[in-house]
């Protein structure tokens, strides 16, 4: 479990090395100049002057200019793995905090950009100018170090709890984007939503990625090794290297997910349903754990509460586990450090994922009744609703025979209220195919109304990973 506070990074030789509270500035909305002074500034003419860099600087329309000028790399997981596997020597994990700082800034200024394009009344909403001013303030956290190469613990130090803060200001972006969308929906379509939120989407979850993995590997490497104090995942297991699992299970994932979704069945309807694994399951590749059980649980939930609902308690789920064979040409993935030169703002080493990546496909059947045929061409989209415009907003959720609900920005939006995640089903699928379709992936729906629907999660991972790095 991710924790909700952070904990300061540590290491016995500089142990005032901490991480810094947010700037008491107010950011100013996009609608006004933030050129001169919104944040803390220091010139970056003094930059050879500097003990430490500043913990902020100004973000100017030329810079966010600038960034946006510079193309955003496909990301893939061999990227984040070539760094070598924990604990790292120094070298390494400076070219891994170089590696990170290459991508980020450029990240985060297409991100503000996409939010400046949306209509003026939608971006003058509360939330939706809050998520704008976290991404100025992040952007603002990562220009003091623009022209820095890091190459000292010090330094890599100060820029890992920089990454911490950056994690922890976003924490919450999904719920409070959709808040902000649901209360300007009359001034936006849902085509526009959603074809903003699933770039939003991939966007985010390859800079959260981005961050983590360092932050991993910063707690899982030397001289500062307790993945116990890490404010993110920081598993401390011979198969990771920082948050990617280089032997994951996929039948242990979709075990442990089938079981919470069934707990939750339980508690709502009073009935468990059953689940049955088959295929491989002995099957393991490289992925991110936490992507994978974020996408099962999702869409065990669909299929388990269509079961429930369609009385099939005693038809159990078939997770069919099923590798891609072995001729498929996998890329060899060798572990060693970077070129030393990879300094800040470059990214154009990056290479997209190979197409001939090992894989793993997951289908999972029920026999739940399938989905209505005039639901069915909906399902993908963030907007799509049953309620008019001038109802509030319901807590209920549209069930697979298209009953009336509430739509996904609904769910999604009430995600922090703590309340039973029985009711975001069938919402999750526009998030799960995001997480699914980043590296290279996919999800796929086969629905036979009246008898039941076979989803297919098709899954890329990184390679055969040949360790020339201890």
């Amino acid at each position: 479990m991710r924790r909700s506070a952070l904990r300061p990074l540590r290491c016995f030789y500089t142990p005032n090395a901490s991480i810094a509270p947010r700037n008491g500035n107010v950011l100013r909305p996009w609608y006004r100049s933030y050129s001169s002074h919104a944040l803390d500034t220091t010139s970056s003419s003094s930059d050879q002057k500097w003990s430490h860099p500043p913990s902020t600087a100004t973000v100017t329309d030329d810079e966010i200019a600038d960034l946006t000028n510079k193309h955003q790399h496909p990301l893939s997981l061999a990227d984040l793995v070539k760094h070598g596997r924990p604990p790292l020597p120094s070298e390494a994990l400076y070219s891994s905090a170089n590696f990170t700082l290459s991508l980020l800034p450029i990240r985060l200024a297409h991100r503000i950009q996409a939010l400046r394009n949306l209509p003026f009344i939608v971006v003058s909403n509360p939330s939706i100018s809050n998520i704008y001013n976290n991404y100025l303030h992040s952007l603002s956290t990562l220009l003091p170090w623009k022209h820095r190469h890091i190459a000292n613990l010090d330094a890599e130090i100060r820029f890992t709890s920089v990454l911490a803060e950056l994690v922890q200001t976003h924490q919450d972006t999904i719920p409070i984007l959709a808040k902000g969308f649901l209360e300007c929906r009359r001034y936006i379509s849902p085509q526009e939503v959603t074809r903003f939120l699933d770039t939003h989407l991939r966007t985010r979850i390859g800079t959260r990625l981005i961050a983590e993995q360092h932050i991993a590997l910063h707690y899982s490497s030397l001289p500062h090794f307790d993945p116990g104090a890490s404010p993110t995942p920081c598993p401390e297991h011979p198969s990771f290297i920082g948050v990617i699992d280089t032997a994951l299970s996929p039948s242990a994932v979709v075990d442990s997910c089938a079981g919470f979704v069934a707990d939750i069945c339980e508690l709502k309807y009073g009935v468990r349903p059953e689940w049955i694994i088959d295929g491989e399951p002995d099957t393991t590749f490289a992925f991110v754990p936490m992507h994978l059980e974020y996408i099962v649980t999702e869409l065990l939930k669909n299929a388990f509460r269509a079961t429930v609902e369609n009385g099939r308690n005693r038809e159990p789920v078939v997770i069919t586990i099923a590798p891609e064979p072995a001729d498929a040409g996998p890329p060899d993935v060798t572990l060693h450090p970077p070129a030393a030169d990879k300094g800040a703002f470059r990214g154009d080493a990056i290479k997209p994922l190979d197409d001939n990546a090992p894989g793993v496909t997951i289908r999972i059947r029920d026999r739940g009744g399938g989905i209505a045929p005039e639901v069915l061409p909906n399902i993908w989209s963030y907007s799509f609703t049953t309620f008019s415009e001038d109802d509030d907003v319901p807590g209920s959720s549209l069930d697979n025979n298209g009953d009336a609900g509430v739509d996904a920005l609904g769910v999604i939006s009430a995600a922090n209220g703590g309340g039973s995640s029985i009711a975001g089903l069938g919402y999750g699928l526009p998030l799960s195919r995001a997480y699914a379709e980043y590296f290279g992936g996919g999800i796929a729906v086969q629905s036979l109304y009246g008898w039941g629907t076979d989803v297919y999660l098709r899954l890329k991972g990184v390679g055969k990973i040949d360790d020339t790095v201890g």
